[in-house]
């Protein structure tokens, strides 16, 4: 073996590290909609131009976007329908965690201001009985 071969896990952990940038993530999306050139990213990102250079370097090296050339104009697209699949799954995950982080902060909230005890039991009452 010469060394190049990696478990799946690791390639998989190298792919979401990949992912791992606002920037890399906000082209991505951008891109669900079609191929766009550099400076309808620009325009739309508000980046500076060597800051999505770099970015744009990465997610090519990665294989996930695509580059063509029309005359001074460069054009990016996505290199496959899986990336946007893939976009549109970490939204339904985080959707569904950011669901369950609001409802046990609002159950917190409410333990907090004696309307629900926490854990949602009932209130205990002290007393010489």
């Amino acid at each position: 073996m010469n060394g190049a071969w990696v478990p799946l896990y690791q390639a998989k952990a190298d792919f979401f590290r990949m992912l791992g940038h606002p920037v890399r993530i906000r082209v991505l999306e951008l891109l669900q909609d079609g191929p766009m050139p550099v400076h309808g990213l620009l325009s739309a990102l508000e980046v500076e131009p060597s800051a999505l250079s770099q970015q744009l370097a990465v997610l090519r090296r990665s294989g996930i976007v695509t580059a063509t050339r029309s005359g001074s104009t460069v054009v990016y697209a996505l290199a496959g329908g899986d990336v946007a699949e893939l976009l549109r799954a970490a939204r339904r995950v985080l959707t569904d965690v950011l669901t369950g982080q609001h409802a046990l902060l609002t159950e917190l909230r409410q333990a907090e201001a004696g309307a629900v005890p926490a854990g949602g039991g009932v209130p205990l009452t002290t007393g010489t009985g």
